[in-house]
């Protein structure tokens, strides 16, 4: 008889941590927000071979222009133009 309440407590504890784990749900970026950012990061971080990613940035690198999206997106297309302006 015990052994089954205690495998009963295990699996509601266990229950409990798979609910308790879960992240909250994360709003959905829009597609307009992601546009803007994409063009403002554009400007900001200007390719070095125009239609050729992979040949890099003329101003900082990709962690930098990805943390400037980032930004970007978090403030709803709305960033500072003094991010670019510390990367030369």
């Amino acid at each position: 008889m015990s052994i089954r309440l205690s495998s009963g407590c295990v699996f509601l504890a266990l229950i409990g941590v798979a609910f308790g784990s879960i992240p909250e749900q994360a709003s959905a970026v829009t597609v307009e927000v992601a546009r803007k950012c994409e063009g403002l990061m554009a400007k900001a971080f200007p390719l070095r071979e125009p239609g050729n990613p992979a040949a890099g940035t003329t101003k900082g690198n990709g962690r930098e222009a990805q943390s400037y999206f980032e930004k970007c997106v978090a403030n709803g297309g709305n960033v500072d133009d003094n991010a670019a302006k510390q990367t030369k």
